[in-house]
């Protein structure tokens, strides 16, 4: 069986990639697009981007760019032109969902990181998806004020080109299953729209129990898979889905190989202390399968081809997974070793279906 590359390359399959990254080059980019009040602003406190806009994205590590990306010369792309060049006319088909990351901001003023992610919202929908049917966007909200998330998430979710609600796994103060959360979820199922988890966040709060990593690899792995376990448990075990039963959360740059260790206690000790979630009327693992999808990107999987297909059978990636070339990001060949173990109707509902059905493409 011949593997699908998951870096930009010709493919002939249709696919759905969910997570292909953007981004404005500097707030400049933002400028038509934000009030003339907060650019100036940010002029006289001297402020950019957020410093975590260019955390996520450090040119010296190997994980921050494919030996393509890096040859443009941009990345993440900055232009619609550039992304066609890089990833989209390198397909025959498909759709490509935008993750743009700049406001998982480490700024504290509400007002400010709400003008934000309005910005970037008008600027997506102007740059890029009146530009390329191709695409679809992800709305940016801002995390310290809900009130402003809803009215962010009201403002812009009746267009379609937009599927999804974008969120840091970390730097929210609370967890997403917190009653603070509530409404803005909410609002994100009442107009059909994703949430999507993505890794990284605010670089100014801890990603761990126990206080700050000591080094960048600390952080790394931190940032997508120790955070996201916690926020998976707190959506489930918080009761959100009992209350929301038709909300959809997408799990993006967060791996997935974890997910069966966590779920088998998950499950085990649900049965134990149910007394403390009375709420919950399935066991969780039950509610991970109906309410979550999590992208393919990273993969972290082992080298031998049965151990790999163990692998996938323990998480049931025919029904969890979804495609994501995490462009321009270069996560090594584990993807390529994970749709190479899978089976011609399973790569179908990896590479497209699942997530056809998700964001209702």
């Amino acid at each position: 069986m011949t593997a699908v590359d998951p870096h930009p390359a010709v493919s002939t399959q249709l696919i759905v990639d969910v997570d292909v990254h953007c981004a404005p080059r500097s707030l400049r980019d933002l400028e038509p697009y934000l009030n003339p009040y907060w650019m100036e602003y940010a002029r006289g406190a001297e402020i950019d981007l957020s410093p975590s806009f260019v955390g996520a994205y450090p040119p010296a590590a190997a994980t921050s760019a494919t030996t393509e990306a890096r040859a443009a010369g941009t990345f993440p792309p900055d232009r619609v032109d550039a992304l066609r060049a890089q990833l989209l006319d390198r397909r025959d088909d498909g759709v490509s969902i935008l993750t743009c990351t700049t406001p998982f901001a480490t700024n504290r003023n509400p007002y400010y990181e709400a003008a934000i992610a309005s910005a970037v919202n008008d600027w997506i929908r102007t740059e890029w998806l009146d530009r390329d049917d191709r695409l679809r966007g992800s709305l940016t909200i801002p995390t310290l004020d809900t009130d402003a998330a809803v009215k962010e998430i009201d403002r812009l979710g009746g267009d379609k080109r937009f599927v999804q609600v974008l969120l840091p796994v970390r730097g929210l103060d609370n967890r997403l299953g917190h009653v603070r959360f509530r409404k803005a979820l909410a609002a994100a199922a009442r107009h059909d729209l994703v949430v999507g988890l993505h890794a990284w966040g605010r670089i100014g709060s801890s990603p761990t129990p126990t206080g700050f990593t000591h080094t960048y690899l600390e952080d790394y792995l931190t940032n997508s898979q120790v955070v996201a376990q916690a926020q998976l448990v707190s959506l489930i075990t918080e009761g959100v889905f009992d209350v929301i039963p038709d909300l959809r959360v997408a799990l993006l740059e967060c791996g997935f190989s974890w997910i069966p260790a966590l779920m088998w206690r998950f499950d085990k000790d649900w049965k134990g202390v149910w007394r403390e979630v009375p709420w919950m009327l399935h066991k969780p693992s039950d509610y991970l399968y109906r309410h979550f999808r999590v992208s393919t990107q990273p993969a972290h999987l082992p080298h031998d081809p049965e151990h790999v297909r163990q692998a996938l059978e323990m998480v049931r990636a025919p029904e969890l997974l979804m495609f994501a070339s995490d462009y321009p990001h270069d996560h090594g060949d584990g993807g390529e070793r994970l749709l190479a173990a899978l089976r011609e109707e399973e790569r179908s509902a990896v590479l497209a279906g699942n997530a056809r059905d998700l964001y209702r493409i």
